[in-house]
């Protein structure tokens, strides 16, 4: 499950990021399970089509784009506050469940820190109402085979709590720099 947070910033909403956050899969060892990822990119990684020269991406093929940044500084002060990886976040529309497609995800995107299933379209709400994104992801599971036995969910849901009294403070003063000018 994930949780869009508009926060409103100083004096009132003046364009707030919109904040998918949630548990996902991380990419090892990069992204251990109970660690934050902030996204400095979040990225459409299977939407696009299979062709016999490999995957084509949205993009490539023509029908607008794949990835959405969020704002540069918020993301790193996002990232530094919590302690998080900045990393690319991959939205999937099947999460990854064996060592191979694992193994394929991450050649097409070898920077990625997490895998989650909502984030790209947070992105292109947010987007079509002209507000930045910040996607966070709290790592429950190491992305390849599923094994609910290794999963931390608590673990990850409590990263993220600890993650987001922390983000507090980044998303006020973030607001107050943007509109000093």
């Amino acid at each position: 499950m994930s949780v869009c947070v508009i926060s409103p910033g100083p004096g009132g909403p003046h364009n707030p990021p919109a904040v998918p956050a949630a548990r996902g899969g991380g990419f090892p060892p990069a992204a251990p399970v109970g660690s934050l990822v902030v996204a400095d990119a979040i990225v459409a990684a299977d939407l696009g089509a299979e062709t016999p020269d490999g995957f084509l991406d949205v993009q490539e093929l023509g029908f607008g784009h794949s990835v959405h940044l969020p704002p540069a500084e918020l993301a790193a002060r996002a990232a530094e506050a919590t302690g998080a990886l900045l990393a690319p976040v991959l939205t999937v529309s099947t999460v990854t469940g064996t060592a191979e497609g694992a193994a394929r995800l991450a050649a097409r995107h070898p920077l990625a820190g997490a895998e989650a299933m909502e984030g790209f379209g947070v992105a292109e709400a947010a987007a079509a109402h002209g507000l930045p994104v910040l996607e966070i992801r709290a790592v429950s599971n190491a992305v390849g085979p599923r094994d609910r036995d290794a999963w931390r969910i608590g673990d990850a849901l409590a990263a993220l709590t600890a993650g987001f009294r922390a983000l507090g403070p980044v998303l006020v003063h973030w607001g107050e720099h943007r509109h000093e000018s």
